[in-house]
């Protein structure tokens, strides 16, 4: 029998068997031996063990379509990264390091400012423009007054899309509107290991149509990059790139060069501040970086 994992905790796999139901299952030791450990969405065949308590085991999993390192999930179609637009500020630091490790692993991401009812038109024009000169989709939406979630809905359509941002920022609350049911499955699977369902502490997975999946992953307050040379940064900001060919020179890191047609477009407007600013302090970060 063929299946979906949507949460692995403690040893435990829970896997969403169409027409079926949820399974606990064990993985078997083979997989321990190959060193392949079984992640949240991935496709697995099962041995049933006892129908009528859900129980079984593991016996293989299917061929990847990709895997994630952070968040460790697999079979992903997109990212969609989730900040307050304020209560609290986005630290949009933060946000530009998501969106680093997510270009650096080849999956597309969505940003979207979530309470976008609690700041001004302008705040959210500044957030707008700023991404999307880097080409991301920005979407803005409201928990309190619906607003945004008819084209959320459209872009999860027919997608695994992988849920991320920092705590406190709405997420749960993102989730239970686009699927009121997730409270409930979540709560079955919380009953079973006798541990509270607010606070995502696992990569969790929720079904929303036979095409359409959304992965629910911790909540994150600091993100390193790492495995990353500092000349390679530069290649992660979509925005300098129309500009840094007229460069003086080849190889231009766009910090202290003359002649550096990046930081001409950055004193003219062009490139954010901000994202500029959040550069620089990750450059320094892997400039600074012990190699082992």
């Amino acid at each position: 029998m063929e299946g979906k994992i949507i949460k692995g905790i403690s040893g435990f796999y829970y896997v969403y068997v169409k027409t079926f139901g949820l399974y606990e299952c064990k993985a078997k030791g083979i997989f321990r031996n190959q060193k392949i450990k079984p992640l949240v969405g991935d496709n697995v065949t099962i041995d049933i063990l006892d129908d009528a308590e859900k129980k079984g085991n593991i016996t293989d999993i299917l061929e990847r379509k990709n895997e994630l390192i952070r968040p460790a999930v697999a079979n992903v179609d997109q990212a969609l990264i989730i900040f307050a637009a304020a209560d609290p500020y986005p630290n949009l630091n933060l946000l530009d390091r998501f969106l680093i490790l997510m270009l650096k692993q080849q999956v597309d991401t969505i940003i979207c400012f979530n309470k976008k009812d609690v700041v001004t038109e302008k705040e959210l024009q500044l957030l707008e423009e700023a991404y999307l000169k880097c080409g991301y989709k920005v979407i803005f939406t409201s928990t309190y007054t619906e607003e945004g979630f008819g084209v959320l809905h459209e872009l999860l359509e027919n997608k695994t899309t992988v849920l991320a941002g920092p705590s406190g920022v709405g997420k749960s609350s993102i989730i239970n509107r686009i699927h009121p049911e997730a409270n409930m499955e979540t709560g079955v699977i919380s009953e079973k290991i006798k541990r509270g369902k607010h606070t995502t502490r696992h990569s969790e997975l929720f079904y929303i149509d036979d095409n359409s999946f959304i992965m629910d992953t911790p909540g994150f307050s600091s993100l390193y990059i790492t495995e990353m040379e500092k000349e390679e940064l530069k290649d992660y900001f979509a925005e300098f790139l129309e500009y840094e060919e007229n460069c003086r020179f080849n190889g231009c890191v766009h910090l202290n060069e003359p002649g550096c047609a990046v930081k001409q477009a950055l004193n003219e407007g062009k490139i954010s501040k901000v994202r500029y600013n959040n550069y620089i302090e990750i450059y320094e970060e892997l400039k600074h970086q012990k190699k082992y």
